[in-house]
């Protein structure tokens, strides 16, 4: 594609939009404004409307950046590990509703008991006589450290077993709760492509 725009209206505005696209790479920056760019020019070629119409229904760079830097992010965290990262992009949903919220919610959850098996884990080796599988009256009623040993009957039933295992259900908890997070960051790049999509569409169609 010829990324050359002549119309010096254009390069006005993607030149303004590119100052506000920080913290994008340049090869980031660069790609957003050709996809502005030709979105302007097959605007224009379809509606027969001017580049200063087509520009004001894009709407301020000013107000078009934040779109772009928060599609970034969320791409970004879609395919990451980081907990602080997915945490990050999840809590932006927080702020638009109750599923962006209760995503968020069930992410620190899941996150802190992942910590807190692997903590735990730790521990016993510190702690053995407080940190355990605890059983009484054959009912499984604490699992992990205690501030007090508990007294008989109840019992550790995992002994040093309990590192290990402690570890693995902490492991399984990160993992689930990673790609529970990623899938759902995944799903909500759909929707906000679909949606940024249908808004082009409407306002390449608008008379």
């Amino acid at each position: 594609m010829n990324t050359a725009v002549p119309d010096p209206q254009i390069e006005q505005y993607l030149l303004s939009l590119g100052a506000h696209l920080a913290p994008m790479t340049l090869a980031e920056r660069e790609d957003t404004l050709r996809e502005i760019a030709a979105h302007i020019q097959d605007s224009m070629a379809e509606s027969g409307e001017s580049v200063a119409t087509v520009i004001a229904r894009l709407g301020s760079p000013e107000d078009l950046a934040p779109q772009y830097k928060e599609g970034l992010i969320l791409r970004r965290a879609s395919r990451s590990f980081s907990p602080l990262l997915l945490l990050r992009a999840t809590l932006r949903y927080a702020s638009k509703g109750v599923v962006g919220g209760l995503a968020f919610f069930l992410g620190l959850l899941g996150y802190a008991a992942a910590a807190g098996f692997v903590l735990t884990a730790l521990m016993k080796p510190m702690f053995p006589t407080q940190t355990g599988a605890w059983v009484a009256n054959g009912h499984l009623f604490f699992f992990g450290t205690m501030l007090y040993p508990p007294q008989p009957p109840a019992h550790d039933v995992l002994g040093w077993w309990y590192t290990p295992i402690a570890l693995a259900i902490g492991s399984l908890f990160g993992v689930i709760t990673t790609f529970a997070i990623r899938a759902f960051l995944r799903l909500s790049r759909g929707w906000q492509n679909r949606l940024v999509s249908d808004r082009h569409t409407a306002l390449s169609r608008a008379i």
